[in-house]
């Protein structure tokens, strides 16, 4: 069986996580069957993984618990407009927020609720009064 050890939001620890498949986490979604995601067996959440890359089993973050997978949706919702809608340069708005987060950001790796406000927050102050 494969393992690897993968920051659980749920449960706040490194977990040893297990490689599974679609046809496990989404058994109603046929498309999803033969991609891998890496599983926290102690609650039950997951992670896909980079499947469209050579090292297909890479987990794509940390495994988001409930409400950080929500807020990270929000999240996605305030930045991407962003850049593909209104100019903003997406490699200055990463690295914004990796000043406000304290390491290199990526959506996919804050931890939980707390992070992800944080970043709602910046994105607020960035948003042209438009949005």
């Amino acid at each position: 069986m494969n393992s690897r050890s993968i920051y659980c939001c749920n449960c706040g620890c490194d977990v040893e996580a297990r490689l599974t498949d679609g046809g496990e986490i989404y058994p109603h979604r046929k498309d999803l069957k033969k991609l891998p995601f890496w599983k926290c067996d102690t609650c039950n959440q997951f992670v896909g993984c980079h499947h469209k890359t050579k090292d297909r089993t890479r987990p794509l973050g940390v495994i988001p618990s409930p409400e950080v997978k929500a807020l990270r949706r929000k999240i996605h919702s305030k930045l991407d407009p962003l850049w593909k809608e209104y100019g903003f340069n997406r490699k200055k708005i990463y690295a914004e927020l990796s000043e406000v987060i304290g390491r290199e950001y990526h959506t996919a790796d804050l931890r939980n609720a707390d992070e992800c406000e944080m970043v709602l927050s910046e994105l607020y102050e960035m948003r042209p009064t438009c949005i």
